[in-house]
């Protein structure tokens, strides 16, 4: 009743949500290369949502590609009548994310390239895709744990960016670093949301 009355007063309707996608097995340790290739050109974008929006498609497009590998996912969100509310719930996404195990990347110590090239790959990653919009879009909007709906779900993220009608985008994922390893355990333990596929 109350998006019907705020959508005839004109009221802008802004959407955040959260995207958890697990890939699993011994092909996706090369995709934390491509996660970690986006949250440097993310960093370097400083804050600029068209260089932002094109890591989202890119990120997009590749998780679209590793389809067989995905072993779980979940996504949630809420809609807002106020800016503000809105990116008050992107900052709590974020925190949560962040605080997550492994969802913390450290840029500034010193890469150590010495090290040996045998680094234990991981069987597991888990990403986070956050964005904010605004409108309505029915295939963010509803329950993304299964393979079709989740397709559909990062096609629509590539076709808000196309729209230009992202307000923030943010991605996290576990492990953050090559070497690092995201166990069963652990993954249980801080992604208990997930829902197999």
């Amino acid at each position: 009743m109350r998006d019907t009355f705020n959508r005839m007063v004109g009221r802008t309707r802004y959407v955040v949500c959260r995207l958890f996608l697990h890939l699993g097995g011994s092909d996706v340790a090369p995709i934390l290369g491509v996660l970690n290739r986006a949250a440097r050109e993310a960093i370097d974008a400083e804050g600029d949502l068209q260089v932002l929006g094109e890591v989202l498609v890119d990120l997009s497009e590749t998780l679209l590609r590793y389809d067989q590998d995905w072993m779980s996912a979940a996504n949630e969100g809420n809609v807002f009548w106020s800016e503000g509310e809105a990116g008050d719930y992107v900052n709590e996404l974020f925190t949560d994310s962040a605080e997550r195990y492994g969802a913390d990347i450290d840029w500034e110590s010193p890469s150590d390239f010495d090290a040996p090239l045998s680094l234990p790959a991981t069987r597991n990653v888990v990403v986070m895709i956050t964005v904010a919009y605004e409108g309505e879009v029915p295939e963010l909007e509803t329950d993304l744990a299964n393979i079709r709906a989740l397709k559909e779900g990062l096609r629509a993220l590539i076709n808000l960016h196309h729209k230009n009608k992202l307000l923030a985008i943010q991605v996290h994922f576990s492990p953050a670093q090559l070497g690092d390893e995201l166990t069963n355990d652990e993954l249980l333990q801080y992604y208990p949301e997930l829902i197999p596929l």
